[in-house]
């Protein structure tokens, strides 16, 4: 859990209107008490606060149930691209690493089957064209593997030429980057020491250590998944496509090994409050005590979109992608994660399973959301995802 210091005596002393606020977290409950999700856990954020936080339901624990609690750790899956994100912001900010080189200056290995074009910048936009690349998560932390299936991959598609998701590959090379450009040679180690530890966030973990593995809320599918029918009437097609984001691939994150191994395109276990507090320091770049982390120049270089015109299939939806974040944009902001209340410059990354981490820089709010119960059901964790956020959003008390 954060310090006491990090948490509000009341919504209002942070701005916050206390009535819309427990609409948010009645919200965020409602799923629970209803009997899909096993539990949840939301915190919202405004002046480096934490000005409500609320855990409900049970948990499994290797086979034992107990009940959820604020010291609850989730997996965040691909919210942790952002935290991944903002520790290479690091190396770019002190001129260890620029986004417009070639990745095979940095990773001989890497350049081989036509991938020596791509630059750094597109590994964050996920415009590298690898996005189906395959890597065993049994090769994950063995670096003499993984240099081998950086020279082993192919490209799906020619590099910038468009967006296409990348689960976890172009994630794994900015780790390896992170490892070969920084002074610390563990990527894990770097995001303890240089994000969690200066914010004062302990229990945010990409690579989450054995002791603490008791706290982690294992993962369970819920609900019934899509027939071909909805899936039409929402997407247009058929059946959606498979990518490596499987349900077994999300039961993997219960075992032990994976949860070590700390994936940096979906391995990051934490409370929600301290994803709420992560968020905080990138409106300010700045910890709790006032040292600064991330320039204002290096955040407004990060939250620059980047995709262009490029659309994220299969809504159609312009990406609007930046430097490993999603910028809320336009009035399809709620297609991209964000809800429907909130500005045109909210920046964040969801996660498998209806995760939640974002920040708008114009109210001041960030926000965490997560659930161990990964819903079958896209389309109704979709609108979850939207209620929870418009509702976070609209928090800012009328006064301010």
């Amino acid at each position: 859990m954060p310090a006491r210091h990090f948490f509000a005596e009341s919504p209002e002393a942070v701005g916050l209107d206390p009535t819309k606020v427990e609409e948010l977290l009645n919200r965020a409950e409602r799923e629970v008490s209803e009997g899909l999700l096993p539990s949840s856990q939301i915190a919202i954020a405004r002046n480096g606060k934490i000005a409500a936080m609320r855990t409900v339901g049970e948990v499994t624990h290797g086979g034992s149930a107990a009940l959820a609690t604020d010291q609850t750790l989730y997996c965040i899956f691909s919210c942790t691209k952002a935290i991944t994100s903002a520790a290479a912001w690091l190396l770019i900010q002190e001129n260890k690493l620029g986004i417009d080189e070639r990745v095979s200056d940095i990773i001989p290995e890497f350049g081989s089957n036509g991938k020596d074009v791509i630059r750094v910048e597109q590994l964050f936009t996920h415009t590298s064209g690898f996005p189906h690349a395959p890597y065993h998560p049994r090769e994950w932390l063995d670096r003499g593997k993984r240099a081998e299936r950086f020279a082993a991959w192919r490209l799906n598609w020619e590099p910038g030429s468009r967006f296409e998701y990348h689960p976890s590959t172009s994630m794994w090379v900015i780790r390896e980057i992170i490892e070969r450009r920084s002074d610390e040679a563990d990527y894990r180690a770097f995001v303890r020491k240089r994000i969690a530890e200066p914010l004062d966030l302990p229990d945010l973990y990409v690579g989450l250590p054995v002791d603490e593995h008791h706290r982690a809320a294992d993962c369970v599918h819920v609900g019934d998944e899509m027939s071909s029918e909805e899936i039409q009437q929402h997407f247009g097609i058929p059946a959606l496509p498979e990518t490596e984001v499987t349900p077994d691939a999300i039961l993997g994150f219960n075992r032990t090994e994976l949860r070590e191994a700390g994936n940096p395109g979906g391995g990051c276990f934490t409370t929600a409050a301290d994803l709420a507090l992560f968020y905080q320091a990138l409106l300010t770049g700045r910890a709790s005590d006032g040292t600064q982390i991330w320039k204002q120049e290096t955040l407004e270089m990060a939250r620059e979109i980047r995709s262009g015109d490029l659309v994220a299939l299969p809504m159609g939806k312009t990406a609007n992608r930046a430097l490993g974040l999603i910028i809320a944009g336009d009035k399809d902001k709620n297609f991209r994660g964000f809800g429907h209340t909130g500005s045109d410059q909210m920046f964040g990354h969801g996660g498998a399973g209806g995760q939640i981490g974002w920040a708008d820089p114009i109210s001041g709010i960030s926000v965490g959301y997560c659930t161990d119960g990964h819903d079958r059901h896209m389309i109704r964790q979709g609108r979850r995802g939207v209620g929870i956020s418009s509702r976070a959003a609209d928090t800012l008390a009328a006064h301010h």
